[in-house]
């Protein structure tokens, strides 16, 4: 379960992206997560998904 506060959300998922996963695409099959979901929860604090450095900034 991916936490609901949005800042621990985005510290969470750029970890698991910098340590684990090559892609957004497969942290969110892997941990069963709606990749539209996450990323309009973290842009509602102001933050996108940049793949070249494969992490929200």
């Amino acid at each position: 379960m991916l936490p609901s506060d949005p800042i621990i959300l985005l510290s969470y998922v750029n970890t698991k992206l910098r340590d684990r996963y090559a892609s957004l695409a497969l942290f969110c099959e892997e941990e069963g997560a709606n990749e539209a979901s996450l990323r309009a929860a973290l842009a509602e604090v102001g933050y996108t998904y940049d793949p070249a450095r494969n992490q929200f900034v």
